[in-house]
């Protein structure tokens, strides 16, 4: 009997180790390894977002399909609140879902459908301005200027204008030569630039001393560097002066 006692217990544990043992070794076998999965469209949504838009398509009725694909869409949004107050949210929203179907899933939708094709186009090339200017250090956004204040009727608007073109012009004579530059040759450049329409050398102008724009912030980084080093000479000498000597 005592032995009997000893035997179905055992028996039982016996049973319990090898059913856990199949299920482990079930569950093992039937994992999902990422290079056998589709492929994620939308990678931000993970991949049981990816499942709920494969069951959706998978369902036949008409009804269903659309009531899942509603769910879809409030379970999107609720991920992302803070972009509720961005203008046609839901729109961007019903974009996202037949992108991730890979435009499969037939659904009825408050929007216009964008098409595959649509999405695939590539946009037009954007022209970008060949000018070969002879003077590059001006940039040529004073080119445009330039054109500018050719356009406007002469009077005192246009001169301000003008004189502030000059300006602009020496301190960015200045940013590639760090020296000093004449108003001449500034006032030779913008009268050429402008094919002869301004003269300020005519008129005798005279533009801003190269002195103040030469004055940059390195410079003064540089003096607070120096300051910064003499606080520190004095405060160790009074540190050193207050150590007390044996």
């Amino acid at each position: 009997m005592q032995a009997l006692r000893v035997y179905f217990p055992l028996c039982i544990l016996i049973k319990k180790y090898t059913l856990n043992l199949s299920l482990a070794n079930n569950e093992v076998f039937n994992l999902e390894y990422n290079t056998e999965r589709s492929h994620l469209i939308i990678p931000e949504y993970g991949r049981h977002f990816q499942k709920m838009v494969d069951y959706a398509m998978s369902i036949e009725d008409d009804e269903k399909r659309n009531e899942i694909a509603q769910a879809i869409i409030s379970v999107m949004g609720n991920l992302q609140p803070h972009f509720r107050d961005v203008p046609d949210f839901q729109h961007k929203l019903w974009d996202q879902l037949f992108i991730m179907s890979d435009f499969k899933l037939k659904v009825e939708s408050p929007y216009p459908i964008t098409s595959k094709e649509m999405l695939q186009e590539r946009p037009a090339p954007l022209s970008y301005p060949q000018n070969f200017p002879k003077y590059r250090f001006y940039g040529n956004n004073i080119k445009l200027m330039i054109d500018v204040a050719i356009s406007w009727e002469k009077g005192d608007k246009r001169d301000g204008l003008e004189y502030a073109i000059a300006n602009h012009m020496k301190k960015c004579y200045l940013n590639w030569n760090k020296d000093t530059v004449e108003d001449k040759i500034i006032f030779k450049h913008l009268h050429e630039l402008s094919d002869g329409q301004i003269d300020l050398a005519a008129e005798g102008e005279n533009l801003t001393d190269s002195g103040q724009f030469l004055k940059n912030k390195p410079a003064k980084q540089n003096s607070n560097r120096s300051n910064n080093k003499k606080s520190r000479t004095s405060n160790s000498n009074t540190n050193n002066r207050n150590k007390k000597r044996y």
